[in-house]
C-alpha cells in the first residue's frame, strides 16, 4: 500500500483520521480539473457501456491513432498506458539505467521506478534561494557517467514551468552525451500556447516525452496516460514485454474520444485564467506564507511557521491541502493546493485566513 501522504487524493485515509466522513473534506491535495469529465467522454460511455462485456483489441489501435493524430505523429511513435505511472515503471525498465539523474523536489515514482532497476540515483538539488528555478547549472550536471535523467515540465509540487531555451539546451546536451531524458509533460495542458518539446522528438530518439490525461480530462479513476518517443524500436519492445490489456476498454473509449472536445480545452483554460489569477492574488496578500508564482493548475508555498501544522490544521475546516514534507529537499513547510471552483477556492482562503490568523 501507499504510505500515508505519498500521493495527493488520499481523501478517505485523511478523512477517517480526522473523524470525518469523505464527503466532508474538500480535496485540494489533488490537481484535477474541476469542470469535470467532458460531457462527450460521459456520452461515449453511455452510449458504449457494453464495450466492458469484451476484451479490448490487444493493441488499442483506435486509441493509439486518436493520439498520433493529435500530435500529428506516426502511431508506431505512440504507447499508451494504465495511467502515466504505468509508463515512467515501463520505461525505467527497458532502458535499465545504471546511474540517473533526478531533479528534486519532483514526483516520488521516478525514484520508485528507478530504484527497482537498482539504479544509482543522483540528486541535482532546485535551491529555495533561487526560487526553486531550473537553471542552466543543470547543464554542468550532466556527463558522460549518466545514462538517464528526468524532468518535469511544469514541475510538481511546485508548479514552475523552466524557460524554453533552457529545456531545448537540455534536450541538446543529452543528446550529445548519449544519455536517455524522460520529460513528464503531465501537466502542460493546462499550461494552454506554452511549448511542447514534442516537436523535438524526430531529430532526438534519445527523448521521450510522457503526457497523462486523468488531470486535464479528470478522470482519475479511470487511469489514462501515453508516452512519446521516436525510438519505435524502444517503444516495440515495451509492447512486447508488457503484460496484456493493462488499459480498461472505458479509459481507452475515453481517449479517442476526447481529444476531438476542443471546447473542454477552451472552456478549461479560460476557468484556469480566473481562478489562478483569484486564488494567487488572495494568498499573496496573506502573512505567514511564501508564495510561488503558478504556471499550472496548482500552487505551491511555504508556511513560514517552522513547526508548521497546516495540514492538519485546515482538516479541521474540512478541507485536505497536500503537505510536502516526503518530497526530498523539502519539509513540512512546504505545501501544494490545487486550484479548484470559485466556491471551493473561496472556502480555501477564508479557512487559510483563519487558520494563519488564529492557529
Amino acid at each position: 500500500m501507499a504510505k500515508s501522504g505519498q500521493h495527493g487524493g488520499n481523501v478517505i485515509q485523511m478523512a477517517q483520521e480526522h473523524g470525518l466522513k469523505p464527503e466532508q473534506v474538500i480535496d485540494f491535495s489533488a490537481n484535477i480539473n474541476p469542470l469535470g469529465m467532458p460531457h462527450s467522454v460521459k456520452q461515449a460511455i453511455i452510449e458504449q457501456l457494453d464495450c466492458v462485456e469484451h476484451y479490448p483489441d490487444i493493441d488499442y489501435l483506435k486509441l493509439h491513432q486518436a493520439i498520433a493524430a493529435h500530435h500529428q505523429m506516426p502511431v508506431q511513435q505512440v504507447i499508451a498506458g494504465n495511467g502515466a505511472t504505468e509508463l515512467i515503471f515501463l520505461w525505467a525498465n527497458h532502458i535499465k539505467p545504471k546511474k540517473a539523474l533526478l531533479v528534486e523536489p519532483s514526483f516520488a515514482e521516478y525514484r520508485r521506478a528507478l530504484a527497482r532497476v537498482d539504479c544509482e540515483i543522483v540528486q541535482f538539488n532546485l535551491r529555495e534561494s533561487e526560487q526553486f528555478a531550473l537553471t542552466p547549472k543543470l547543464l554542468d550536471a550532466l556527463d558522460t557517467s549518466l545514462d538517464a535523467l528526468f524532468l518535469c515540465t511544469p514541475n510538481n509540487p511546485t508548479g514552475l514551468m523552466p524557460d524554453h531555451n533552457i529545456l531545448l539546451a537540455i534536450v541538446a546536451r543529452c543528446h550529445a552525451l548519449d544519455i536517455a531524458l524522460f520529460i513528464d509533460e503531465s501537466f502542460i495542458d493546462f499550461m494552454g500556447n506554452t511549448p511542447s518539446l514534442v516537436a523535438q522528438l524526430a531529430d532526438y530518439p534519445n527523448l521521450a516525452i510522457l503526457r497523462s490525461l486523468t488531470k486535464f480530462y479528470a478522470m482519475p479513476g479511470l487511469r489514462l496516460g501515453y508516452l512519446l518517443s521516436s525510438n519505435e524500436a524502444l517503444l516495440g519492445q515495451m509492447r512486447e514485454l508488457r503484460e496484456p490489456w493493462t488499459i480498461n476498454a472505458l479509459a481507452a473509449l475515453a481517449g479517442e474520444v476526447l481529444f476531438s472536445d476542443t471546447q473542454f480545452v477552451k472552456n478549461t483554460l479560460h476557468w484556469l485564467e480566473q481562478e489562478q489569477t483569484f486564488v494567487w492574488q488572495e494568498l499573496s496578500q496573506l502573512s505567514g506564507i511564501t508564495m510561488y508564482r503558478p504556471s499550472a493548475n496548482y500552487l505551491f508555498f511555504k508556511h513560514l511557521e517552522p513547526n508548521s501544522q497546516l495540514q492538519a490544521q485546515m482538516m479541521k475546516h474540512g478541507i485536505l491541502i497536500r503537505s510536502c514534507a516526503n518530497y526530498p529537499t523539502l519539509n513540512q513547510q512546504f505545501y501544494r493546493i490545487a486550484i479548484k471552483s470559485r466556491a471551493a477556492n473561496i472556502q480555501l482562503i477564508s479557512a487559510l485566513k483563519e487558520v494563519l490568523h488564529h492557529g
